[in-house]
């Protein structure tokens, strides 16, 4: 694998290797099952999923190995 095919964090100004997927959608904008994925080290999985739960946007925290091919 490339290292630009490496999936990364999705934190600002991370370049980690991503663990997580962070599975959401705004319900103002999305149907209901639609999901959003953004990708967390370990580090920032808590982080990134407080921001998404704060806005009750977040719908399943997945092992990036999981993550539906339709999600995105």
């Amino acid at each position: 694998m490339a290292a630009e095919d490496i999936p990364t964090c999705s934190a600002k100004g991370c370049q980690r290797s991503a663990s997580w997927g962070l599975l959401w959608n705004n319900p103002r904008l999305h149907t209901p099952d639609r999901r959003k994925v953004w990708l967390a080290c370990d580090d920032h999985r808590s982080t990134l999923g407080d921001f998404l739960t704060a806005r009750q946007f977040l719908r399943d925290v997945v092992p990036l190995a999981e993550i539906p091919d339709d999600a995105g």
